[in-house]
C-alpha cells in the first residue's frame, strides 16, 4: 500500500504517540490548522466541516467520530475532511472536560444523577458494558446465557446522559468554531491567490522582458 509505514510501530508507541504526539500537541494543531487552510474549497464549506467535526467529539460514539463527522459534514453540505481533521478538537487533553460537561449536562436536562459510588465508578460501568459485550458474543456461539445488566446500566446512567447532554455544549463550541475559522479561511485564500497571482505576473513579465531582449540580440 502507497500510505503504508515502512516502520511498524509496538502497540505501546502507538498508544504514546496517541495520548502525546511526536513533536507536542501544539505541533499537532499547527499541523492541522495548516491542513485545513490550504484545502481546495470555499471557505464556508470548510467552516461547515469544522462545525461537524468539532459538534462530534461531544458525542459518546468513541471509535466511530471519524464516520459521525462525515455524515453530519454530508448533511450540512459541508468539507468531509476538514470535518475528519476538525475532530481532533477532541483528544486526550480534551475528552475529561468534554466528557463531564455533557455527562452533567445530559443527566440535569434528563433530571437524574450519576450515582458513581452506589455501585460501580464512571470507568467501572465501562468495563462492565464491555465485558458484557464480550460475554454475550461469545453466548451467541456457545450454550451460555447473555447478560444484559452492565450494559443496561452502562446505557441509562452513561450513553443515553452523555449524548443528550453533549448536544448543546457541542452546538455552542462547533459554532463559536465556525465564526472564528470562516474569516480566517477567508482571509487566508484571498492572500494566498494574491501571492498566487503576484507569481503569474512575475513569471509573465520575465517571459516578456526575455521575449523583448530577443530580436535586439539578432
Amino acid at each position: 500500500m502507497v500510505f503504508k509505514r515502512r516502520d511498524r510501530r509496538p502497540v505501546l508507541r502507538v498508544i504514546a504517540d496517541f495520548v502525546y504526539p511526536p513533536g507536542g500537541w501544539a505541533r499537532a494543531f499547527h499541523y492541522v490548522k495548516h491542513r485545513v487552510r490550504r484545502l481546495p474549497d470555499s471557505p464556508e464549506r470548510i467552516a461547515r466541516g469544522i462545525w461537524a467535526g468539532v459538534f462530534t467529539t461531544f458525542t459518546p460514539f468513541y471509535g466511530l467520530h471519524f464516520l459521525v463527522a462525515a455524515l453530519i459534514a454530508r448533511l450540512m453540505q459541508g468539507n468531509i475532511f476538514a470535518a475528519l481533521m476538525a475532530t481532533f478538537f477532541g483528544n486526550p487533553l480534551t475528552y475529561v472536560p468534554i466528557g463531564l460537561i455533557s455527562l452533567q449536562s445530559g443527566h440535569w436536562i434528563l433530571g437524574t444523577h450519576f450515582d458513581e459510588g452506589s455501585q460501580r465508578s464512571f470507568g467501572g460501568k465501562f468495563l462492565d458494558a464491555g465485558e458484557d459485550l464480550k460475554d454475550n458474543l461469545f453466548a451467541m456461539f456457545t450454550d451460555a446465557e447473555a447478560e444484559w445488566r452492565g450494559l443496561s446500566v452502562f446505557y441509562d446512567e452513561v450513553f443515553y446522559p452523555y449524548m443528550v447532554g453533549g448536544v448543546i455544549p457541542g452546538v455552542v463550541a462547533a459554532t463559536i468554531c465556525y465564526y472564528l475559522t470562516l474569516p480566517l479561511i477567508r482571509a487566508y485564500q484571498h492572500r494566498r491567490r494574491g501571492v498566487i497571482k503576484a507569481k503569474f505576473e512575475a513569471i509573465k513579465k520575465k517571459a516578456a522582458v526575455k521575449a523583448d531582449a530577443k530580436p535586439n540580440a539578432d
